[in-house]
């Protein structure tokens, strides 16, 4: 009998009421990004958004929890989205659009906590790299281009189309995936960054131009890794940016080693 495909829990994205909006406008909706999705979809894997169980709807005593999930999956993704609010990692917002979503960042903090407690494998893209290092006691630069010194354009109107050099961090276990490179271009889309590293983790990844961090992951067990780069938005068999299949084979096969 063959045995049954992956199933990879990816974080939901919250659109948030808006003032006096009526129909659609009016709820809360947690969605996720195609391409992520598709990505991971490029393997033998099912895909299954997870719900946050906060805001305004209605929860019952009989409800799953969120510490229900990782019984039932092999992993997960978080992916990109809203800034990390700066009250996560004792900050205030220094301007009022940099203020980030504190009902998601509370949501997928529990999320990646109950993962990580039951030796599920973390993968977090763009936001989630930043969120895995916020949840693990770092911090993060508010805004690239003005608290940080000689800044690289990280994000920019070209939006997916927008891409830099990385380099692998000497020893870094992304360095072992490519042996044959140094490290490649990647799709950058993101005004903040990691500042302070989170307990545990050690860098892996730094831009070239002005070193910032670009990929951390957790020493030891469970399998965490974050990456600031969007690698679902790379296209298949794309001469001029990063192939990032090794780093999507690399997760699902730590979490085959917890399939059953």
């Amino acid at each position: 009998m063959s045995r049954r495909p992956l199933r990879i829990g990816l974080s939901a994205r919250i659109y948030h009421p808006q003032p006096g909006a009526t129909g659609l406008q009016s709820k809360s909706l947690q969605y996720l990004e195609q391409s992520v999705a598709h990505w991971v979809m490029s393997r033998d894997v099912m895909v299954f958004m997870i719900p946050s169980v906060s805001g305004d709807g209605i929860v019952h005593r009989s409800s799953i929890r969120l510490s229900d999930y990782p019984q039932y999956l092999d992993g997960l993704v978080l992916q990109g989205g809203a800034d990390i609010s700066p009250q996560c990692y004792g900050e205030e917002a220094l301007q009022a659009e940099w203020a980030g979503d504190r009902l998601r960042d509370a949501y997928e903090m529990e999320l990646l906590h109950e993962f990580m407690e039951a030796g599920r494998p973390v993968l977090g893209i763009c936001r989630g790299a930043q969120l895995i290092n916020v949840a693990l006691g770092g911090t993060l630069y508010q805004d690239i281009a003005t608290q940080y010194e000689r800044p690289e354009v990280h994000v920019h109107e070209a939006y997916d189309a927008h891409a830099h050099a990385i380099t692998w961090e000497a020893g870094s276990g992304l360095g072992k995936l490519y042996p044959e490179c140094d490290g490649g271009r990647v799709i950058s889309i993101h005004h903040q960054a990691i500042k302070a590293l989170g307990k545990g983790l050690r860098v892996e990844a730094r831009s070239i131009e002005d070193g910032l961090i670009e990929a951390v992951r957790l020493e030891g067990k469970p399998y965490v890794l974050g990456l600031q780069w969007h690698p679902e938005f790379h296209p298949p068999g794309s001469t001029d940016l990063l192939n990032c299949n090794p780093i999507l084979d690399e997760f699902l096969t730590a979490a085959k080693a917890r399939h059953w």
